[in-house]
């Protein structure tokens, strides 16, 4: 074999061991997130307060350790990035505002149908919503509630930090950028089945009925998990993606039917597909990398190959 081959036939054998070690570090950070809702053994429903405050504990300890998931893949595929481990995770200074606003306000705009919709349905005006918006008891009431803190602070920081910061980085090496996008929402998509077991245990339908939610809540929490990840590695920061996933589970999965058969169908239906348009208008734009300085998670791409170079730089720049 010539020498050309043999560094051709190493190159392919470090890549296929730096992908299954992406692959089961990913797998084993999914299986830890899961897996610690379950160690505290209760015959109460998801939504008790002691079931909530309990896992509380669980996934904020994996959280907690999991960037250590990340130092151990490092070593292991001897990948050697250019930043340090939290700049990989997006905690950085460095462009933070536009971070924080830009992609929040794109979610806002796609919502837009939904948000309308709400309004008008909503029996408070815009200056009642606005004096309860910043009443004290009321924060005070929310951050008391188990379940506003679970779905608006804890959910969305703890699986955009376990299922974005920490998976992006071990996978793109392996897939390159774009296809790092698509296969990290994987992992959080199926890690949603294990609502499937609790439905189950506390007869919440039938078998049919909760397999079929199941599969609707994966497709669609895949989807949202590719939209958060691409943030993630546009941004180079993790607040754009926690913040936008607080904003979606405070107004929930569009309800298109009810907006269907609305009094005003029409101009609900208008600001829906006005709402996507503009979504899809200004992803890009909006999502420009030059509001956020230096993305460290665009250097990890491969650089092995000229392809995967070619493919990153579209979606880094």
């Amino acid at each position: 074999m010539s020498a050309e081959g043999e560094a051709a036939a190493a190159a392919g054998g470090a890549g296929s061991g730096l992908c299954w070690a992406s692959l089961f570090s990913c797998l084993g950070l999914a299986c830890s997130y899961v897996g610690s809702l379950y160690v505290w053994k209760s015959h109460l429903p998801r939504d008790h307060p002691a079931v909530i405050k309990r896992r509380f504990t669980s996934v904020l300890v994996v959280s907690t350790f999991s960037p250590v998931f990340i130092w151990v893949w490092k070593e292991v595929t001897g990948i050697k990035p250019d930043a340090s481990l939290l700049t990989l995770m997006g905690f950085r200074l460095e462009g933070i505002l536009p971070a924080t606003l830009l992609p929040l306000l794109l979610t806002v705009i796609l919502f837009l149908g939904p948000l309308i919709q709400l309004s008008m349905d909503c029996p408070w005006d815009m200056v009642d919503g606005l004096r309860v918006a910043f009443d004290p008891r009321f924060w005070v009431l929310c951050l008391t509630d188990m379940r506003w803190l679970r779905n608006q602070v804890i959910a969305p920081f703890t699986e955009e930090l376990v299922f974005r910061a920490c998976m992006v980085p071990m996978l793109v090496p392996c897939t390159g950028v774009g296809l790092a996008i698509v296969t990290c929402p994987l992992f959080f998509g199926v890690a949603h089945f294990h609502h499937v077991i609790e439905q189950l245990r506390f007869r919440q339908g039938s078998r049919a009925s909760i397999f079929l939610s199941a599969v609707f809540q994966f497709s669609y929490t895949a989807i949202f998990g590719a939209y958060t990840a691409f943030l993630f590695i546009r941004t180079g920061h993790l607040i754009g993606p926690v913040l936008c996933h607080s904003f979606c589970n405070y107004v929930g999965f569009p309800a298109v039917g009810a907006a269907l058969e609305h009094s005003q169908c029409f101009l609900v239906v208008f600001f829906y597909l006005l709402g996507v348009a503009l979504f899809f208008l200004l992803l890009l734009p909006m999502t420009d990398p030059v509001f956020f300085g230096h993305l460290p998670i665009c250097s990890l791409s491969r650089l092995t190959s000229p392809a995967d170079g070619l493919s990153s730089s579209s979606w880094c720049s």
